[in-house]
């Protein structure tokens, strides 16, 4: 009996979720899925330049699964763009993380589970910039959890 899958670790849901080629119908475009975790291996490695190590580490997840799901991610993103199919993000199995936040301004630190980029201010003095830092590493919260249909998506 094969091991059942540990949700991977994400640190935010993406506010869009939906990109298209210009000036193609959408009745007319083939689409490529990208899972929610393989959006965040994408943010992990290639926008916040982390070593695939720490970005495992950051999922929860072995380094070889990370490579895995980095590679997937790629290839996807690399078929939408060559053969201008859309891209669609959805599904997956993830559990959403708590991220952290501290005040460029005030230096006030707190915690905040995100479903689309960072807060606009600082819950302390409401006029600092925020900057988030990497996921707490902390268990699973109740209300974090996700599994495949949650997000509109399906089990592959």
């Amino acid at each position: 009996m094969a091991r059942p899958r540990k949700p991977r670790r994400v640190g935010f849901l993406p506010g869009v979720t939906y990109f298209k080629p210009r000036g193609i119908p959408v009745r007319l475009l083939e689409e490529v899925r990208l899972s929610v975790d393989e959006v965040e291996a994408l943010r992990l490695k290639d926008l916040q330049g982390l070593e695939q190590g720490e970005a495992a580490r950051v999922m929860r997840i072995s380094r070889q699964t990370f490579q895995r799901i980095l590679e997937d991610a790629h290839r996807k993103v690399a078929e939408g763009l060559v053969k201008g199919r859309a891209l669609r993000i959805e599904g997956g199995d993830y559990e959403l993380a708590p991220m952290q936040f501290h005040c460029r301004r005030c230096g006030h630190r707190w915690e905040q589970l995100l479903t689309s980029g960072a807060p606009l201010a600082c819950p302390s003095c409401e006029e600092g910039l925020p900057e988030a830092t990497l996921p707490v590493p902390t268990g699973p919260s109740a209300d974090g959890r996700h599994r495949h249909g949650q997000t509109g998506g399906r089990r592959r």
